[in-house]
């Protein structure tokens, strides 16, 4: 994909790099007495592929993530079922006993491997980013590429190796995804600290995420510069990018490009953490809290070490980074170059931190591996850190850039004083914050299992109070149906409210009716003044009812359906799950629902500008956030089109003269050869007779591209087959349900 970051119009707001296409797999001609008796450039490598030979093509291959075929477990396996049959005490105890349990082939620093299983599990939750809400914890994704072979990552293939006896020990009732994350929080309970809770639920999925775009560069470590307008100004980051360099969770520790300047890291860690939907206490917090334990390891040449576990051969068997340096673990180890412990007692959770931090001057060193660290001017032995394996050598301590800035930043330095000088508060802060990060991306409280689920609300997880379902459906369907509201009107409203969901973050959805709330109701993609007068109208009833206003959104986008079928000759009734809530102004941190507004939905076709990514590849992006299939999609946007629900009321892609009937006119019209398709203007088309050259209809690309497309023509050739119009029906009303439905955890 280009990269043209000129001007605003042409930043990419979506998942752009795995949407775009595959990466050009390497081929080998060099001879043909080497040529493999099989097909093997079909059964282990990407070489020849359809995106290879027409990288510009429209790769569907973000849709197909995570099939059922990947999954070893089967199509019956309920893991929330299995976390019924979980002892979780005795999980907890077998945890803590690990905690000091040192493997002569992996020791623990100092016998203890809490400062290993705490940037386990921080590493596997802090990939997440609020913009997309990719990444996270939730899906057990770093045992798989890229993430297990990050360069931010070396060593943590020996963490996970070492959970691995408990894994096989408590099998299927205990995802590899909650094990991870709860590694950290039972070594930071083990080492002193009163955590907040932990909540199980997390489901593992058995393929690498591809769908998640980490950075356009084509090296690990690349120059921050890449994916910033002006690296001076760290808000000029690629989005959805929260990182600065590829490879990296968040920040180079040695400083911008590696260069020390505390001041200037400070600006990037306050730019990612933001990104990461964190405040500047609650970076102080984590930032502090995560160095309290543990060290860096940089005591050799990191140039020696071996390939990352992707590349590594096959008699490492998964593990990388192979040190041949000594012994080549314990005080040889070297995984960021960086070389210490930043605190007197790296096992103990205290606030030397901050009293490092402050009763020292710092200078700027390298480290044996060269990597440029900080280093007190003087410090008294006493207050060293003693050797990971022989207690009567002492080290000096170290600091990263990153460290620094909550020293030299007025804001973070502010903040670390006030933690420093009370410890109850700094723990407390710190507690949360954890909790914060390695459950973000966990969604609604509905989805927690656990005896230590914490019982207070916390507005991050979007709140939304119990809805009421015992009332008469019929009746609040009746009072809908007689009022003046469109089938368009209704349809449209209920499809935006529900169009948010997340399934990256499990954010969004039209559970809580928060379109009539800020942010959203003033979107542009909600078209404020349509949705002002279509809540006028269900508001009411809601009220009379007694019933929620997300519950009455939602029956009137079904009302619309049926009647619409209906109109089409198909008596059906729309399935319909009462009980959902609203939620309040005071519920909601509308800061955090922005990057949530959509800025092109390919169903109501509409784009709010132009973009580097073509409006095909948007509706993609969106439809795989929301978790549907390309089947799915096809049929949900031939059936809006027939709805009459674009945005604007424009008529492009409504390939028909019956609107608001529920047909499949728009692929018999896509795939009808009596008609021609002429470009009019950018991304605009007309619809034409071939015989006399008469204008039929307008469409967009996301229009044609179900026609243009050899996989989407294969779903609207089967939609628009004589015999299949009441399969289109019931198609579409099985994908609206899903939609709808979307966020109901409450259901399961």
């Amino acid at each position: 994909m280009e990269n043209n970051k000129s001007d605003n119009e042409s930043k990419c707001p979506v998942n752009h790099g795995q949407v775009r296409g595959a990466v050009l797999s390497e081929t080998n001609n060099s001879s043909t007495t080497s040529k493999c008796p099989v097909m093997h450039g079909g059964n282990t490598t990407a070489k020849e592929s359809v995106m290879d030979w027409w990288p510009n093509a429209l790769n569907l291959d973000i849709l197909h993530q995570h099939d059922t075929k990947t999954n070893p477990l089967g199509h019956d396996f309920n893991y929330h079922e299995e976390l019924k049959k979980l002892d979780i005490e005795a999980l907890y105890k077998d945890m803590h006993a690990l905690m000091t349990d040192s493997q002569e082939w992996w020791p623990a620093d100092w016998g203890h491997y809490g400062g290993l299983f705490i940037r386990l599990s921080w590493h596997s939750a802090g990939s997440y980013r609020i913009s997309d809400g990719r990444g996270g914890g939730g899906s057990g994704n770093q045992r798989f590429a890229p993430l297990n072979s990050w360069p931010d990552n070396v060593s943590l293939d020996k963490a996970r190796r070492l959970l691995w006896p408990i894994k096989k020990k408590y099998g299927n009732k205990v995802s590899w995804a909650d094990l991870i994350v709860l590694a950290g929080t039972i070594a930071y309970a083990d080492m002193g600290l009163k955590t907040f809770g932990f909540a199980f639920g997390r489901e593992d999925i058995w393929h690498p995420e591809t769908d998640t775009y980490w950075g356009a560069e084509k090296e690990w470590l690349a120059p921050s510069d890449e994916r910033y307008d002006n690296v001076d100004k760290p808000s000029t980051m690629e989005n959805p990018l929260a990182a600065v360099q590829m490879g990296l969770i968040y920040v180079n520790p040695e400083g911008v490009n590696g260069k020390p300047d505390p001041l200037k890291t400070a600006a990037q860690v306050r730019e990612t953490f933001e990104r990461m939907a964190m405040n500047d206490e609650e970076t102080v917090a984590l930032t502090a809290g995560g160095h309290t334990v543990g060290k860096t390891h940089g005591n050799g040449d990191a140039s020696i070490l071996g390939p990352e576990p992707e590349a590594a051969n096959v008699e490492e068997q998964g593990l990388g980074w192979h040190n041949p340096n000594k012994s080549g673990k314990g005080r040889y180890t070297v995984t960021s170059g960086l070389e210490g412990a930043w605190t007197t007692h790296p096992t103990k959770w205290d606030g030397g931190f901050f009293e490092m931090l402050f009763n020292h001057e710092w200078e700027s060193v390298k480290s044996p591996a060269g990597a440029w660290q900080w280093e007190p001017v003087s410090i008294k032995d006493e207050d060293r850190p003693v050797d990971v394996e022989d207690s009567s050598i002492r080290h000096n301590p170290m600091m990263t850039d990153a460290d620094m800035a909550m020293k030299v930043d007025p804001i973070y330095k502010e903040i670390s004083l006030k933690f420093m000088n009370d410890q109850h508060y700094f723990s407390d802060t710190f507690a949360r914050a954890w909790f914060k990060l390695t459950h973000r991306d966990m969604g609604p409280k509905a989805r927690y299992f656990g005896i230590d689920v914490p019982k207070e609300d916390l507005i991050w997880q979007d709140p939304i109070p119990t809805g009421t379902a015992d009332y008469n459906v019929a009746a609040v369907k009746k009072k809908i149906s007689s009022t003046n509201l469109t089938i368009s009107e209704m349809v449209a409203t209920a499809w935006d409210s529900a169009r948010t969901f997340r399934g990256s973050d499990i954010r969004g959805g039209a559970n809580g009716s928060r379109i009539r709330l800020a942010p959203q109701k003033d979107w542009e993609g909600n078209e404020p003044k349509r949705l002002a007068h279509v809540l006028s109208v269900l508001e009411p009833i809601a009220a009379e009812s007694g019933i929620s206003i997300a519950d009455t959104i939602v029956l009137a986008g079904n009302i619309g359906i049926e009647k619409a079928a209906k109109a089409a000759g198909f008596d059906i009734t729309v399935s319909f799950a009462p009980g959902r809530g609203d939620a309040t102004d005071e519920m909601t941190d509308a800061a955090s629902f922005e990057p949530l507004e959509p800025l092109a939905d390919g169903y109501r076709n509409w784009s709010k500008k132009d973009y580097v990514v073509s409006p095909e590849e948007l509706m993609l992006d969106r439809t795989q956030l929301m978790g549907l299939t390309a089947p799915e999609m096809t049929v949900l946007v031939g059936g809006m089109r027939m709805l009459g629900t674009n945005y604007g009321n424009t008529k492009h892609g409504v390939f028909t003269d019956t609107v608001g009937k529920l047909t499949n006119d728009f692929f018999v019209n896509i795939t009808d050869m009596a008609n021609t398709w002429k470009p009019i203007e950018k991304g605009l088309y007309n619809i034409c007779d071939r015989k006399t050259g008469a204008v039929k209809w307008t469409a967009t690309r996301m229009d044609l591209v179900f026609g243009s497309n050899s996989i989407l023509r294969s779903y609207s050739e089967v939609y628009a087959q004589d015999d299949n119009k009441e399969k289109f029906v019931n198609d579409f009303v099985k994908a609206w349900v899903k939609v709808m439905n979307a966020d109901r955890f409450d259901l399961n």
